[in-house]
């Protein structure tokens, strides 16, 4: 059974920074593009960044582009998204994902959750 467990939400001041990741066991990482998502309360599930397979291209959305950046290590079977510039309204659960042949920005093209990690910005 494959699963994702993320780690490295927290707490934050607004401009700060914090590294999230993804470990992913049961299943072949390599296989896998990998996306981040994100859920305020009260609001709809959204994309945040993608990756494919081999690490070779990646997409971020637009509300995150230039401070965030999305990588992976395949030996670690690790994905990560590193934020930096934080804003309050990038606080959210943030989920990896993972699709066996999907590189989408549409969250139920994705195959496989993790449980979601609480990042916190305060202003």
């Amino acid at each position: 059974q494959v699963q994702l467990v993320e780690s490295g939400g927290g707490l934050v001041q607004a401009g700060g920074s914090l590294r999230l990741s993804c470990v992913v066991s049961g299943g072949t990482f390599s296989s896998y593009a990998m996306g981040w998502f994100r859920q305020a309360p009260g609001k709809a599930r959204e994309f945040v960044a993608i990756i494919r397979r081999s690490g070779s291209s990646t997409y971020c959305a637009d509300s995150v582009k230039g401070r965030f950046t999305i990588s992976r290590d395949n030996a670690k079977n690790t994905l990560y998204l590193q934020m930096n510039s934080l804003k309050p309204e990038d606080t959210a659960v943030y989920y990896c994902a993972a699709g066996v042949k999907s590189y989408s920005t549409l969250w139920p093209e994705y195959d496989y959750w993790g449980q979601g990690t609480q990042v916190t910005v305060s202003s």
